[in-house]
């Protein structure tokens, strides 16, 4: 977890305080140009400009080079500019407001996992919604919040003090609650799934607290809490995902096959296995600069 602000020392405090302002003016700077041209310009500047002075040109290659040896030096080189390209529009899409959620809002969407989703609501019965740090999940949250699904979604908090304040208010303008995580914001996400609610959680990244599973061929460390919480809720666990169209501003809402209830290694193992197929499908759009495969 990150620490807490009065844990940090006065140079880390400085640290945080100096790159929380960068990245205001930039941010900032960015959202005075037109949506449909400041998507694109923000992908361009961080795949071109940031992501090789940030070191995330190297983590995407050398996860690449860790789960898919196969690919050849020209092909990893052309995802190292487009993941960071697709991780830029995000960004940007993240803090454009009510223009990112019309262009959610106007998303297809489908899949037998639609269907799973107004049955458990109709019957009152708790939902969590699976996805990954893939496309953009903010956008499958903002669609079915406008068909109407009331949810709320768990969120980790940035490690800048600085830069979270206003990025927990950016997310909150998708839709509410939001649950923090750690144990207050357990205690109110359980609530919240008793009284037959619908959460989002983020599922992809490395836990400590996590179980070695498989993930493209390789043991990496995933929570088991949302099946976990799954089963014993008998909450409806459905994969969600938020896929960008060629056009780069678009996107079509995937809701995969609900994951059948049995244990949490076995249905947590299903979790990864149905977004490792997704990934390899479209593998630009997955955040490859993540460290997702750490030792236990």
């Amino acid at each position: 977890m990150p620490a807490e602000f009065s844990e940090l020392s006065r140079s880390e405090r400085a640290k945080y305080f100096t790159a929380n302002l960068f990245l205001r003016a930039l941010i900032g700077g960015f959202r005075l140009v037109p949506y449909k041209l400041r998507i694109p310009a923000m992908g361009w500047l961080v795949a071109r400009i940031m992501a090789p002075l940030a070191g995330f040109d190297r983590r995407v290659r050398d996860n690449l080079n860790l789960t898919c040896p196969e690919l050849d030096p020209a092909e990893i080189r052309r995802l190292c500019r487009a993941v960071s390209n697709n991780a830029g529009r995000s960004l940007i899409e993240f803090y454009s407001g009510q223009a990112f959620v019309d262009h959610a809002r106007a998303a297809d969407i489908g899949g037998p996992g639609l269907a799973a989703l107004q049955e458990a609501r109709d019957a009152g019965r708790p939902v969590i919604l699976m996805t990954g740090h893939f496309g953009n999940y903010d956008a499958a949250r903002a669609k079915l919040i406008s068909l109407g699904f009331d949810m709320g979604a768990l969120y980790r908090r940035m490690a800048n003090p600085y830069f979270n304040e206003h990025y927990r208010k950016m997310l909150t303008t998708i839709g509410t609650p939001m649950f923090e995580q750690g144990r207050r914001g357990m205690i109110e996400m359980v609530r919240h799934l008793k009284q037959g609610g619908i959460i989002a959680i983020v599922g992809d990244l490395h836990v400590q607290e996590g179980i070695e599973l498989d993930f493209f061929g390789q043991p990496a460390i995933t929570s088991t809490v949302p099946a976990e919480l799954a089963l014993k809720q008998n909450a409806a666990l459905i994969p969600v995902y938020a896929i960008r169209q060629p056009d780069g501003l678009n996107f079509r809402i995937e809701m995969h096959e609900p994951i059948a209830h049995s244990d949490p290694a076995t249905m947590t193992q299903q979790i990864n296995d149905d977004l490792e197929a997704l990934v390899r499908a479209h593998m630009e759009q997955w955040f490859w600069i993540h460290r997702r495969w750490k030792p236990a």
